[in-house]
């Protein structure tokens, strides 16, 4: 049976190619969300990209026909404009607000006896439309069950003598145990849990390899195990792309940060292996946005990207190194790598559109971007670029995102398996034990 599926402007926004997404089913567009990506086109944010986006792809669609009868999609569904609703104005809904002319369109479908489905990433406009007597439902395409995220690290009891094999021969091929390329363990001895070793599985060889003894870069070193295995991902020239999951405190940024300059810098690491850090956060701003900062771009950048300074400044700091104590003697050193143009920071908004080679990219607070916005970052990496991708997805301020569909969790449940990929959720804070309290309890 055929349904009938009206998007909310705010769908489109967040996946402009959500139009394919309903198999063989209608989907309709009300000639009102037209009219608010025509608004939002002209912004130079990834509101107005994702907007020129969505209308270019209805516009191909009006080519193939008129679009008020309804043109056939290529998954086996129609696609729809429809004019808006013709019935009297509901007293239950202010017809001033697009809002409830979207519903209110979804609402004279099925008072056709239609099959109607409201689709809107606004909590708000579902609850009204679900009091109405609609099905109102998220946009669930790129969803996933945060709670089953896929960790990248596991541990596993195995007999003792296993593991003095393992430090032998620095190998080791476990059977009956699944594994996905560039996944962690702890090995346990089963008769001695003080016995333990650290690997990583190589797809290529289906084995267990042993990992180094020594997790430092530029000073920073890590406190647990976890922090083990990001070191190991971010140092590893093989893995490409490495999403860390954690809570604050977990040392995502900071461990990112330290990895990405050892390898970078020259004097630090023989051979540098990136020509240059870029570091990029989303502008999603937890209260007033970037315009309400004081100052030229530049400085508002500046107050954004604060987080990342106070990293870095600790790092060079921290640097047991004659050319990181040098700089450390700068009057300031971050300014100094930047002015050199060994670091780069700046809003994702501006990096758009540009094709990003032998770097080594941080996208902070990555949970803040949909799925589409993540894979036109990752498209942008040409030959010889890492990326990183780094955020809570308890922690989003995107007001239409939660920590089932935002693009970092989607990311890691679609490229687990991957030999180029690799992630780790760090489960404990060590910034303090102040910081600790805060992310258990509050």
């Amino acid at each position: 049976m055929i349904k009938n599926f009206v998007l909310d402007t705010n769908v489109l926004i967040h996946n402009p190619r959500s139009l394919y997404s309903f198999a063989e089913h209608n989907v309709i567009v009300p000639l009102v969300v037209i009219e608010e990506l025509d608004k939002f086109k002209t912004n130079s944010d990834k509101r107005g990209m994702h907007a020129r986006h969505a209308l270019k792809q209805i516009d191909l669609l009006a080519k193939k026909g008129a679009i008020q009868n309804g043109v056939r999609l290529k998954n086996g569904g129609k696609f729809f404009i429809h004019l808006g609703p013709v019935i009297p104005p509901d007293d239950r809904l202010n017809d001033h607000l697009n809002d409830h002319k979207i519903i209110r369109t979804a609402l004279e479908l099925q008072a056709q006896g239609e099959i109607v489905f409201f689709i809107s990433k606004d909590v708000n406009a579902r609850i009204k439309a679900q009091a109405l007597g609609l099905r109102a439902q998220d946009y669930q395409k790129e969803q996933v069950d945060y709670r089953k995220l896929y960790r990248g690290w596991k541990e596993i009891e195995i007999e003792d003598h296993l593991i003095d094999d393992f430090y032998s021969k620095e190998q080791l091929t476990l059977r009956g145990y699944h594994f996905v390329p560039n996944e962690y363990a702890v090995l346990r001895g089963r008769n001695n849990p003080k016995k333990s070793a650290l690997c990583r599985y190589d797809a290529a060889s289906a084995c267990c390899r042993l990992l180094p003894k020594i997790f430092e870069a530029m000073g920073i070193q890590a406190l647990n195990v976890a922090q083990k295995f990001t070191f190991d991902a971010l140092l590893n020239p093989e893995v490409h792309l490495v999403t860390l999951v954690g809570q604050a405190g977990t040392g995502k940024t900071l461990i990112s940060l330290a990895c990405a300059l050892a390898q970078i810098m020259p004097a630090h690491h023989e051979g540098a292996q990136y020509e240059k850090l870029l570091v990029a956060r989303p502008i999603i701003p937890m209260g007033k946005d970037i315009g309400y900062l004081p100052g030229e771009k530049d400085q508002k950048l500046r107050y954004w990207m604060q987080p990342i300074y106070d990293n870095l400044d600790y790092i060079i700091h921290s640097a047991d190194h004659p050319d990181m104590r040098h700089y450390a003697d700068a009057f300031s050193a971050t300014e100094y790598l930047i002015h050199a143009n060994i670091i780069e920071i700046e809003a994702l908004t501006y990096i758009r559109g540009r094709s990003i080679p032998y770097q080594f990219l941080i996208v902070d607070e990555a949970q803040n971007l949909t799925p589409h916005e993540v894979k036109t970052i990752i498209s942008r990496a040409g030959q010889g670029t890492k990326i990183v991708l780094t955020g809570d997805p308890d922690q989003i301020d995107n007001p239409y995102l939660d920590a089932n569909s935002n693009g970092l969790t989607y990311t890691v449940e679609r490229l687990k398996g991957s030999p180029l990929f690799g992630h780790i959720l760090l489960d404990r804070s060590e910034r303090s034990a102040l910081a600790s309290l805060a992310v258990e309890r509050l």
